[in-house]
């Protein structure tokens, strides 16, 4: 169960509720969906980034933007080259969670009940 298995409605601050629908329109794109998943162990340039999502330096660069300005990714800048890493490993989370929900939605096989299983 959750950790807000027990919790009521009236206990979530209506701003946070607010925020965290901004913050699923932020994730309604596979673009940054795959940003996330790339950024999840380490830190990437932005061309790495392009390689690696198989978009425009240009595309990813606005992309990057609109997950900073969420406070989802940040920057580090080495020279004239900018690293992106995760601001936290909320987003992950996040977007792990919806591609589980996804693989109840399309098929039979459902990977990660199968690696939990792995694991014990």
């Amino acid at each position: 169960m959750s950790e807000y298995s027990n919790v009521g409605l009236s206990e979530f601050d209506d701003a946070h509720v607010e925020i965290a629908a901004e913050i699923f329109s932020m994730l309604a794109d596979p673009t940054r969906i795959r940003l996330i998943l790339a950024l999840r162990e380490d830190e990437l340039s932005v061309n790495h980034l392009a390689a690696t999502v198989d978009r425009s330096q240009a595309a990813v660069s606005q992309h990057l933007a609109k997950l900073r300005m969420a406070r989802m990714v940040t920057t580090r800048q080495e020279g004239n080259r900018v690293f992106y890493r995760l601001a936290n490993d909320h987003a992950n989370k996040l977007v792990h969670d919806a591609i589980f929900q996804a693989e109840h939605t399309v098929g039979d096989v459902v990977r990660h009940h199968h690696s939990a299983e792995h694991d014990a």
